[in-house]
């Protein structure tokens, strides 16, 4: 995990207009580092119109991503934290944490996929992950 995920790749917000503005938040970092072209958030969008907000995984949490080519260039994690909730969908999950993954392959991050549901099955890591006040914070749960 901690060569998918950089310590400078993980925000915390206090919010977001709506859902639309949460993407574009969670994969700039990605966009400006060079992980993936800026179409990629474009591919979302075009996704997510298709399929609706498959990327939702539970309360909590959105796994932000599009499909390796539509703009994938490295393998990387980008994290945002919102104080405030979004929701993808009326009837959705409340989402805090926005996981932004650009994947140029369908293997290179399934050790950190297993990290991330490992991590959001624990309630009490949830808990702690919501309430982070830092970036270093949220880093090592990641990480460890």
């Amino acid at each position: 995990m901690d060569e998918l995920l950089k310590l400078k790749n993980i925000f915390i917000k206090d919010s977001v207009t709506d859902w639309q503005e949460a993407i574009k938040l969670s994969i700039k970092p990605l966009v400006e580092e060079g992980y993936c072209e800026p179409r990629y958030i474009d591919g979302v969008f075009e996704n997510t119109e298709k399929y609706g907000p498959y990327y939702v995984l539970c309360e909590n949490l959105a796994l932000i991503h599009a499909s390796s080519e539509q703009g994938a260039i490295k393998t990387q994690l980008a994290i945002t934290l919102l104080k405030e909730p979004v929701k993808f969908k009326a009837d959705g999950y409340d989402v805090r944490v926005l996981v932004a993954l650009v994947a140029t392959d369908s293997e290179s991050h399934l050790k950190a996929m297993q990290q991330i549901s490992t991590i959001f099955s624990d309630e009490n890591l949830v808990t702690k992950l919501i309430n982070a006040t830092s970036p270093e914070t949220i880093y090592e749960i990641f990480v460890s």
